[in-house]
């Protein structure tokens, strides 16, 4: 379980910190290499996401879905220095949930 949480971890900075490098070139006026670092790194996050032990694309892409929202309230936090609200957390909360109620459901062999 580890792993996975762990590569749940990794793809989620992978895509989130590729975005915001392109989003600092386009968005914010940075250099090219803004732009070619972050798409090397969303290339990176796409290989990550195939590492996972779980045999269906659709079921991983779902439960990272939920992770991927509660590692972009961190980054806003911590990057951007937004700390999330009440609201944020409550969705985040029900995000990990739906991801648990995904990967942990019993499956019918």
């Amino acid at each position: 379980m580890f792993r996975v949480i762990g590569l749940f971890i990794l793809a989620g900075l992978a895509e989130i910190g590729g975005g915001y490098l392109i989003w600092q070139w386009l968005r914010e006026g940075r250099s090219l290499y803004f732009g070619l670092i972050g798409g090397l790194i969303l290339a990176l996050y796409g290989v990550i996401a195939t590492m996972q032990v779980f045999s269906s694309f659709g079921r991983v892409y779902a439960a990272y879905g939920g992770t991927f929202i509660v590692l972009s309230l961190l980054w806003g936090w911590g990057v951007d220095r937004k700390m999330p609200d009440l609201y944020d957390w409550i969705g985040a909360l029900i995000c990990i949930f739906g991801v648990a109620v995904i990967l942990l459901g019993p499956r019918q062999s």
